[in-house]
């Protein structure tokens, strides 16, 4: 199987910074896909922003020229760069990745745990 862990969440003040990253490992044939979801409090789990492996990339209007997505093919990371932050972007973020685990050599979707983030006005 395919295993997602992030780094990188924390508080920040608005108008500041934060990279998430997100390291993917175990049996992994390829990825596919990969990209990050976040969820407030009281509200649904919502994209913000995908990576495909060829770099085609993402965004959810509201972090449009404020995050950035990246992919590191030999690290198998995803990072999130996010500027300009506000408290509207506090939230749990969440990996995604579709990918092909050499266990089952069929396509599956995986998550992380999730990483805070928590922007003070």
């Amino acid at each position: 199987q395919v295993q997602l862990i992030e780094s990188g969440g924390g508080l920040v003040q608005a108008g500041g910074s934060l990279r998430l990253s997100c390291a993917a490992s175990g049996s992994i044939a390829s990825l596919n896909y990969m990209g990050w979801y976040r969820q407030a409090p009281g509200k649904q789990r919502e994209l913000v922003a995908t990576i495909t492996s060829r770099r085609s990339t993402n965004y959810a209007d509201s972090v449009k020229n404020r995050f950035t997505i990246s992919m590191d093919n030999a690290k198998n990371t995803v990072y999130l760069q996010m500027n300009s932050l506000t408290p509207e972007d506090t939230a749990v973020y969440y990996c995604n990745a579709v990918a092909m685990a050499t266990t089952n050599w069929r396509l599956g979707a995986y998550w992380g745990q999730g990483t805070r983030v928590t922007v003070s006005s």
